[in-house]
């Protein structure tokens, strides 16, 4: 590998599977010391610090509820603890849509799509940037892991559409607000991966093979090209990038009215 975030600090939410757990491990080929983070998935976020390891690099292993300012501020603590900074935070905790129409949308399940995938980052994106003032003058990088829904709606996906929509316009307003700290701020907008989000397709793949024929390249991507890309938003090839959304969706988003 290239080194390219040769002994940076990555804080890394939602690790212990999926497109969080692929990323750290990319993270740490590329040089980047790590700090899993997990919900409730120990035995997943160990696995993930047993790769970082494997690659020569160190990681901690924390739990936290991103929900809960308090639990945030701990996660934090504990990152500054073992490593004395944070170099690069990626917010990737989230939750699924519901797939409840608007009408049938109970409150408490709208909240805990609006808590965990925007306040979660919110209060992640506050503490980063709190952290990086004391730290060093300038400099840090900012990954918000949005989708392809913050822009396509979906019938029955208004919970997880609408966290997403405000999360990027939270990138958006983060970029303009910490340009003067050289905080780059982004979004990585992942179209159909295959993580547990789509377990049911991982599982059958005659589901599979239905569910990708609306996108362009008739597959979906595997979790590790995603943390590829978001190597380079975490590296100093992307110091000029900021405020934008990185769809990688094998042109699923390009497909969107075709035939209309």
């Amino acid at each position: 590998m290239t080194e390219r975030l040769h002994e940076k600090i990555a804080l890394i939410t939602g690790s212990d599977s999926g497109i969080g757990q692929a990323t750290a491990i990319e993270f740490a080929k590329e040089g980047a010391d790590v700090v899993v983070h997990y919900l409730s998935d120990a035995g997943g976020a160990q696995r993930t610090r047993q790769a970082v390891e494997a690659e020569g690099r160190r990681a901690i292993v924390v739990q936290a509820d991103i929900t809960d300012e308090q639990q945030v501020d701990r996660l934090f603590d504990a990152a500054a603890r073992a490593f004395g900074r944070v170099d690069i935070l990626m917010n990737n905790a989230g939750v699924d849509a519901s797939g409840k129409h608007v009408v049938d949308l109970s409150t408490e399940t709208w909240d805990q799509a609006i808590k965990t995938n925007l306040y979660g980052a919110f209060f992640c994106c506050r503490r980063f940037v709190k952290l990086r003032k004391e730290a060093a003058p300038t400099g840090g990088k900012i990954i918000n892991v949005t989708s392809v829904h913050q822009d396509i709606p979906n019938a029955g996906g208004a919970d997880y559409d609408c966290s997403k929509g405000a999360l990027r316009n939270l990138t958006r307003t983060l970029a303009l607000e910490l340009a003067p700290l050289r905080i780059n701020v982004n979004n990585l907008g992942p179209g159909m991966v295959l993580t547990p989000f789509n377990q049911a397709a991982i599982d059958d793949p005659e589901l599979l093979k239905e569910q990708v024929q609306s996108i362009p390249w008739k597959r979906a991507a595997e979790p590790a090209e995603i943390g590829r890309l978001a190597v380079f938003l975490a590296s100093a090839d992307s110091d000029y990038v900021t405020g934008s959304t990185y769809f990688m969706d094998g042109g699923l988003m390009q497909n969107v009215g075709q035939g209309a």
